[in-house]
C-alpha cells in the first residue's frame, strides 16, 4: 500500500484530482484500490520504480567518480556516503568499497 501511494504522488502524468482520486480509493477500500490500480497503472509504476533506481545508480556512480577524481573534500564524499548508506540507497559493502576509493 505504502508502495502504491508513492507511486501515487511520484507520477507526474496524474494531475492532482486523480492523485487525490486514487489516494481516496486505496485508502478507503484498500485491497480493491491496490488491485485496481495495480491493474491500470501497474506497467507506468514499474518504469518509475526501475528509473528510480537507474537514477541511484547514476547518483552513486558520480559520487564515486567525484571520489576518484577529487574537487571535493574527503569529509565531504564520506559524508554523502554515508548518507546513501543510511538512506539504503547503497549498501554496507559498496559503501565500504567506496570509503577505501575515497581514503586512496
Amino acid at each position: 500500500m505504502i508502495a502504491i501511494l508513492s507511486d501515487i504522488f511520484r507520477d507526474r502524468e496524474l494531475n492532482g484530482g486523480a492523485k487525490a482520486a486514487w489516494t481516496a480509493f486505496i485508502v478507503l477500500l484498500p485491497w480493491l484500490g491496490a488491485l485496481s490500480y495495480i491493474f491500470a497503472r501497474g506497467n507506468s509504476m514499474n518504469e518509475r520504480t526501475r528509473q528510480a533506481g537507474l537514477d541511484q545508480q547514476a547518483r552513486v556512480r558520480a559520487l564515486i567518480q567525484d571520489a576518484a577524481g577529487g574537487g571535493t573534500s574527503v569529509s565531504d564524499e564520506l559524508r554523502e556516503l554515508a548518507e546513501l548508506r543510511d538512506g539504503g540507497v547503497i549498501t554496507p559493502t559498496e559503501y565500504e568499497q567506496a570509503k577505501v576509493k575515497v581514503l586512496t
